[in-house]
């Protein structure tokens, strides 16, 4: 995520020079190109799209595969905008587009990543509901240091201090 939201900044970077000094364009050439990087691309996302919806790493390079379509898709209109129109713009004008759906596309993996590294609990996972439901167990008189928290992308753990009067009742309790 980071490495997407920098390289990012760099191509905003220099989009926003290119207005005030446009360069030529191949767009025969971009356009033969991106239209190759369309198709693998789309396949590579296509491929990846089953595991993007549980692991952090699979959803990271399905946003990968898909921002690079979209960015591809992008470059063929702006180059056959620029065969039609002669308008150089176009160049940097998409190029900021592109960073604009990059870095939305970019935030939710860089936050989901943020919060797995602080061990927080899963937005799948309601603590308090957790709480209630080991609180309701027979012979719970409380439940202290709840701790839920993510091992891995698909992996949670849960550590907490049940407080029973009546003893540990064997492995048999949960």
């Amino acid at each position: 995520g980071v490495m997407l939201a920098v390289a990012t900044g760099v191509i905003i970077w220099e989009a926003v020079q290119r207005f005030s000094e446009p360069e030529p364009v191949a767009s025969g050439t971009v356009i033969a190109v991106a239209a190759v990087a369309v198709a693998v691309n789309g396949i590579s996302a296509w491929l990846l799209s089953h595991g993007s919806k549980s692991d952090l790493n699979m959803r990271g390079a399905f946003l990968h595969m898909v921002a690079d379509a979209a960015v591809s898709i992008a470059v063929i209109i702006a180059a056959v905008g620029i065969i039609y129109t002669g308008w150089t713009w176009l160049d940097p004008a998409v190029s900021l587009l592109i960073s604009a759906v990059i870095l939305w596309g970019t935030w939710g993996l860089l936050r989901d990543s943020f919060q797995l590294s602080l061990n927080a609990a899963p937005r799948s996972i309601d603590p308090g509901a957790v709480r209630r439901y080991l609180e309701s167990l027979p012979d719970v008189a409380a439940i202290h240091d709840l701790h839920i928290w993510a091992v891995s992308t698909t992996e949670t753990a849960l550590t907490c201090h049940l407080v029973m009067p009546g003893g540990h009742p064997g492995d048999e309790f949960l």
